[in-house]
């Protein structure tokens, strides 16, 4: 295999917490560093949530999302990844919540697609977000992480692909073993890829124990990896990972195993089809 493996890190999600595991980080400065000691473990995407910097609750705080993403960008060059997926947002007004992210002109944002059971409570994405966020992306010309957790999220994304709202090449997040979405196994892995657009860039995550074969597979079949504190907060059975730099160590360590180089940050624009950052 001659493609690099695009290593993305998300540093810290909405779920896990330090009485987890003491190293996921909270503040906007914490969240800084870990991105910036995965950067320089290898890591060329990092997908940033925020927290309450005090209690760790999740938040969508937009002046934390700015600080954060101006922190990273003066430190390195990693690609920056803000969510748009108001998992706990609430209002009439929840779509231009999801969205004011975007104004941030982040390298990429996340794009969830489809509705699902996850978890405690059911992740809402209607086909009106999903029109006004395909939109919002391609104005904003914000490379759009299309995360599926099961097949028919990927048929949604094509369908907005063949209608020209997401430009190529499309990029997907398989996301495997979430609660109540696609059961990380190879075989799901085998049949969720073999959904994807012939132009498609893809990344799969496992979450807790299936992260690190779900990557392992990800990249014997060519494809690229997530890892990080949001998806596990254990490196080995029992261990905590001490920090999400240790995640990105072992999967350059592995894909130099499998004979497969590591993606620069400025070899995954190009594979991506980024534009340097935003402004």
């Amino acid at each position: 295999m001659n493609n690099p493996v695009i290593i993305s890190v998300a540093v810290t999600g909405s779920f896990p917490t330090k009485e987890m595991n003491a190293a996921v980080p909270y503040s906007p400065r914490e969240i800084i560093d870990s991105a910036v000691e995965s950067y320089n473990a290898g890591a060329a995407i990092a997908h940033i949530h925020v927290r309450d910097p005090q209690t760790g609750t999740p938040s969508f705080e937009f002046e934390y999302f700015r600080e954060i993403l101006h922190g990273i960008r003066d430190r390195c060059d990693i690609l920056v990844n803000l969510t748009t997926s108001g998992f706990r947002l609430e209002g009439p007004d929840v779509i231009a919540q999801r969205l004011r992210n975007t104004e941030l002109h982040s390298d990429l944002c996340s794009f969830d697609l489809g509705s699902i059971n996850f978890r405690d409570r059911v992740f809402i994405n209607s086909p009106e977000w999903a029109e006004a966020a395909a939109k919002r992306f391609m104005e904003e010309n914000v490379k759009p992480e299309i995360e599926v957790f099961d097949t028919g999220h990927i048929f949604q994304a094509n369908d907005l692909i063949n209608r020209g709202l997401i430009a190529g090449p499309p990029f997907f997040q398989l996301c495997m073993g979430t609660k109540w979405g696609m059961e990380a196994t190879i075989e799901n892995l085998l049949f969720m890829k073999s959904k994807l657009p012939d132009n498609a860039v893809w990344s799969v995550l496992g979450v807790a124990s299936s992260q690190l074969p779900m990557n392992v597979t990800a990249m014997l079949l060519g494809g690229h990896a997530r890892v990080g504190f949001e998806d596990n907060v254990y490196l080995h059975k029992g261990v905590k990972a001490k920090s999400n730099a240790q995640f990105v160590e072992r999967i350059v360590r592995l894909a130099g195993e499998f004979g497969r180089e590591i993606a620069t940050p400025a070899a995954t624009r190009a594979i991506l089809r980024i534009s340097g950052t935003g402004s």
